[in-house]
């Protein structure tokens, strides 16, 4: 992966939202909510303004006009530049086209596992399942509700995608707690870790 000047993922979000349209930072702090994305990328108000900063300072944008209205406080309206938009499409043409070694807190878990009992670790499982199947439930909806509002697919592939990852991780763990439970395991388990945990 290319090392970029902002490397922060809600710059490419500020940066893909200014190609629609010059706005302020509220204005696409409101639309990452009215869309969904919020649920893409973590960022406070502060963040935000932060990267704004940073992406103004690398040249990626730049102030439009400062609006004044007596009744809000003063809003600068960005907009992308030249520059910018080159850096939008090289950024998301690689992440599109380059996996990543990404580092998820449960494949962390998953590498540490055998210190938990097997019991403990067939609890834990279950409830992640549970939370698994509630959380595959949720997205389902979600689309099923987008869909029959007529919304085309291109604008619901993130949601398809994060339902494949749920489903695939579903899946994994469904097999893994049947692992888990047999005697194997539990034979594997007393003979390194019984008496150490």
């Amino acid at each position: 992966m290319k090392r970029r000047t902002v490397a922060n993922p809600l710059g490419l979000a500020v940066l893909a939202s200014l190609l629609e349209e010059p706005m302020h930072p509220y204005e696409m702090a409101r639309r990452f909510v009215e869309y969904g994305k919020e649920r893409d990328f973590k960022y406070t108000r502060s963040s935000l303004y932060m990267v704004v900063g940073q992406l103004e300072k690398a040249g990626f944008i730049a102030e439009q006009e400062t609006l004044r209205d007596s009744a809000r406080p003063e809003r600068t309206v960005y907009a992308i530049t030249p520059t910018g938009r080159l850096e939008l499409l090289d950024w998301i043409r690689e992440l599109v086209a380059e996996p990543a070694s990404e580092y998820p807190l449960f494949g962390v878990a998953l590498s540490l596992f055998m210190v938990l009992s097997p019991e403990e670790a067939g609890d834990l499982l279950r409830q992640r399942l549970a939370a698994l199947t509630a959380a595959a439930g949720e997205i389902a909806e979600t689309v099923r509700r987008a869909r029959d509002q007529d919304l085309a697919w291109w604008f619901l592939i993130e949601e398809d995608y994060r339902l494949a990852k749920v489903e695939a991780e579903r899946a994994f763990v469904e097999r893994l707690a049947l692992s888990v439970a047999g005697d194997d395991y539990r034979q594997a388990w007393n003979h390194h870790f019984k008496g150490k945990t």
